[in-house]
């Protein structure tokens, strides 16, 4: 019986495979496959499912499934044609070539075997030449790098030239091959930064998608050494470290997961002891004297990118704890830093925020309650131990603890305000005569004041003392914040005069005619105060911004509802859409909690305020790290308010910087691109494509570019009956560079993704070819590599259509690109028009010049 099912079986599987629905067919093949033990129809099961692999493009399996089938019977022709394709689709020529040898010996006048004979040996050939040619240019630059007397712009070009053959996989290979790793080390050893800084660029490369590579330079290197070059006093090289960090840990982890073609799968290693190291190292730089705030900076970005889970469905949090239990302490030690004493550690403008993230992270990422209780023993063990009356600064650094922590879980942070001694501390400290006390005091009271029990508890205790301390001290950080009380009039009082400061009012454009017509009239002409002139309001902005008004605001966003209006929230959006006109004051706005507080604003209060708030926060998205700017879930509550920017009843600044905001968000996930999708935004974007002003269309261009990544809005694009894809195409014929550049990304992904596009671009407007040649003839590499990438997808499609393409100007423009010789900058564009070359050698459109 079972038998008989699985000859059934097999049947309904070809049918489904002849209706060409391959994932069913294969369902049907497996099912079989599990109830026979006939040797026959065992090798036809596993063959006709190698053919389904290869019709899904899954290689591996179809590989698998082959080699199962010649197990059974060594001379099945079928089973070993489909393992020769599926293996040179991984890259795996030489065995593939064996295959097909093997098909050519049992049927020497099958033409197909013999054209993939050539084929095959063609593509080798090209391999070996390929990877000579490497090995030379990396010896090249060895024995420049290797020569005491090479002059120094000779050495920094050999330096740069390594970092571009490390980022291809032979020329990676071939530098670990050929001892690099050692010669990286001794460019380390030079102090020189650029030659430090190229080095560690070239290990990156190395370590990129590689697990057996990046396990060996990790221990080549050592995690000490890498960590102490992320500690220097230096801008660019932390970075750059900490970048290399990332590479081998998404290598060790497998969170890299690039395919490199032509590459043996790397060995199976346990690297969970690495990674241990890692994040021991990383914990241990938090609080090193050595480390710059730079170094810290790095190594907080490293822990909170790498510890929580990115993904609350994944079970295991496993790393979280181990953190939490060997970690936290270190972290609460620089939340509690006081930058006016002498104890402080090294530290940046947002080393802090950076903390309370990560700290936050940690909370939001455990999953039952007993251990959170353990999370938070640990953070009163840490505060409590802290008190000392001996010792003031100690009680400082609690205080500020407990500051930095209610910016971060305010749960917790509400739960450790109720410790014994806490709250009074902080008006104690108000009375002190150090200025340092006084700032940390009244910092902490503001982040404690946002719940109306314990702002009650201050009226009573702490309202006198403010108000002693606003009058004495001369330090406007004190004064700004002494301001902040639960009162709700002081607080609509405080928000009127920041809109003063900040002249955030809306103001009619004043019509010259209309103002020499009042003069004639003799009527009254309202004039502008001179203080209220651009310069002035740019001088009181940065006054606000540099006494710390950002941290203050958000403490009154997160006031109860009792006590902030919708008229206050909509004074708070103005301010802050004043505060973030200028961009480079944008980095301190989301240092201290900016981008956060602007989140409630815009999704609740009046119209206008929301419009504003999120106009703001389109400022801030548009040029800000999202992680960083708006940590966890909250990123994606950013998006509807952008997406409500994105109407005609808007003005153009506010269209613009939406849509850049949209694009900035866009490039950082799926789940992100999806969200934007689901708030209905496309319909919009594709609408300023059309604009006529050319950065509307520019910034909705690019951020359609990052969206067709989206398997939704590719399915948008496939669907007949509408011009989109025609709109990128002829947008790719603009003479604006951006728009190209922007169309010409967005049409290479949609062509890589779906050979139906490849089609469907031919037939939506005559002039394709023509646009297409001028992309892969730009002035501008990225647009040409982006146009040639274009064309390799166009080849790869159908042999037709690359017919087509040979056959027009084309080829002779891909001719002399490929000929050209690959520097640094040109690298990419000269190796895609190869891959082109190779692609019409394969169809046998040309021949190989020996």
């Amino acid at each position: 019986m079972a038998e008989a099912e699985a000859v059934q079986l097999k049947e309904e599987g070809n049918r489904h495979f002849q209706r060409q629905d391959y994932k069913a067919a294969a369902k049907s093949y497996s099912q079989a496959l599990k109830l026979t033990k006939d040797k026959a129809l065992l090798a036809t099961l596993y063959r006709n499912r190698a053919a389904c692999g290869l019709k899904t493009e899954s290689y591996v399996q179809a590989a698998s499934d082959a080699s199962r089938a010649i197990d059974i019977n060594s001379s099945d022709i079928k089973a070993l044609y489909r393992r020769c394709q599926a293996l040179e689709h991984l890259g795996k020529l030489a065995q593939a070539f064996k295959d097909v040898q093997c098909c050519a010996t049992l049927e020497p006048r099958n033409q197909n075997f013999q054209e993939t004979l050539r084929r095959l040996n063609t593509s080798i050939q090209e391999e070996l030449r390929v990877q000579f040619s490497t090995d030379l240019r990396v010896q090249k630059m060895f024995e420049i790098l290797l020569d005491g007397n090479s002059k120094a712009d000779k050495l920094e070009k050999a330096a740069n030239n390594l970092i571009v053959l490390s980022r291809e996989e032979a020329g990676a290979e071939r530098i670990f091959q050929n001892n690099g790793v050692a010669l990286l080390r001794q460019l380390l050893d030079t102090k020189r930064p650029e030659l430090m800084l190229a080095a560690v660029r070239t290990l990156s490369g190395m370590c990129s998608g590689h697990r057996a590579r990046a396990t060996a330079i990790l221990h080549a290197v050592r995690i000490d050494r890498i960590c102490s070059l992320m500690a220097v006093e230096n801008e660019e090289l932390p970075l750059t470290v900490c970048n290399l960090l990332q590479a081998i840990i998404d290598a060790l982890s497998g969170e890299d997961k690039r395919e490199h073609r032509g590459k043996e799968e790397a060995l199976v290693l346990d690297t969970k002891k690495d990674l241990k190291q890692i994040t021991n190292h990383l914990l241990d730089m938090l609080v090193s004297k050595k480390v710059s705030g730079q170094g810290r900076d790095q190594a907080l970005n490293l822990l909170n990118k790498n510890v929580p889970r990115k993904d609350l469905a994944i079970h295991d949090n496993s790393r979280t704890i181990y953190v939490v239990d060997n970690g936290l302490r270190k972290i609460l030690k620089v939340v509690g830093q006081v930058p006016d004493l002498p104890s402080c550690l090294p530290l940046t403008d947002n080393t802090r925020m950076l903390a309370s993230i990560l700290i936050n992270k940690l909370y939001d990422d455990l999953r039952c309650d007993p251990e959170r209780d353990h999370f938070r023993k640990i953070c009163e063990e840490y505060i409590t131990g802290k008190f000392d009356p001996q010792d003031m600064d100690k009680n400082v650094i609690a205080i500020q603890t407990v500051s930095g922590i209610l910016q971060g879980p305010f749960d917790l942070g509400n739960q450790l305000l109720g410790l014994k001694g806490v709250m009074e501390m902080m008006v104690a400290l108000c009375g002190s005569e150090r200025e340092a006390d006084q700032l940390v005091a009244v910092e902490a009271l503001i982040h404690a004041s946002t719940k109306l029990s314990r702002a009650t508890f201050i009226i009573t205790n702490g309202v006198s003392l403010l108000k002693e301390i606003y009058k004495t001290t001369k330090n406007e950080k004190i004064k700004i914040r002494t301001l902040v009380t639960p009162d709700k009039t002081i607080l609509y009082s405080v928000a009127t005069t920041l809109v003063n400061c900040t002249n955030s009012y809306d103001v009619n454009e004043v019509i010259p005619e209309l103002v020499q017509l009042a003069k004639f009239s003799k009527q009254h002409v309202p004039e502008e105060h001179p203080k209220d002139k651009k310069d002035f309001v740019d001088m009181r902005v940065k006054r606000l911004l540099k006494a710390g008004v950002i941290s203050v605001l958000a403490c009154m966003v997160k006031a109860d509802n009792a006590i902030l209006t919708d008229q206050t929230k909509e004074l708070l959006a103005r301010v802050f859409l004043a505060l973030c006109d200028n961009p480079k004051d944008r980095g301190t706005i989301v240092a201290q909690g900016g981008g956060k507080a602007l989140i409630p604003l815009a999704l609740e209060g009046t119209d206008v305020g929301k419009v504003k708030a999120a106009h703001a926060l389109a400022k801030i998205a548009a040029v800000s790290n999202p992680d960083i700017a708006f940590p966890g879930e909250r990123v994606y509550e950013v998006v509807r308010p952008l997406v409500s920017l994105l109407n005609t009843q808007r003005d153009g600044l506010q269209n613009y910087e939406a849509l850049l905001g949209l694009t900035n968000l866009s490039e950082r996930s799926d789940k992100l691109r999806q969200k934007i999708f689901k708030e209905k935004a496309l319909p919009d974007i594709e609408n300023y494509m059309f604009e006529n002003h050319d950065q509307l269309r520019q910034a909705a261009t690019e951020c359609m570019c990052n969206m067709v990544v989206n398997k939704e809005v590719q399915e948008r694009f496939l669907a007949d009956g509408n011009d989109r894809l025609k709109l990128v195409v002829l947008l790719c014929g603009e003479d604006d560079d951006k728009v190209q550049n922007a169309a010409a990304g967005a049409l290479a992904m949609l062509t890589a993704a779906h050979k139906k596009l490849c089609f469907k671009m031919t037939q939506v407007t005559t002039q394709w070819l023509e646009i297409l040649q001028r992309l892969c003839l730009h002035d501008r590499l990225s647009v040409q590599h982006r146009g040639l990438v274009i064309a390799y997808n166009l080849l790869a499609a159908d042999a037709e259509l690359a017919k087509k393409l040979v056959e027009s100007e084309l080829l002779e423009i891909l001719t002399v690109v490929g000929k050209q010789e690959p520097d640094e900058k040109r690298a990419a564009v000269v190796q895609t028009a190869r891959e082109c070359l190779i692609k019409c050698m394969d169809y046998g459109f040309i021949k190989p010049v020996s």
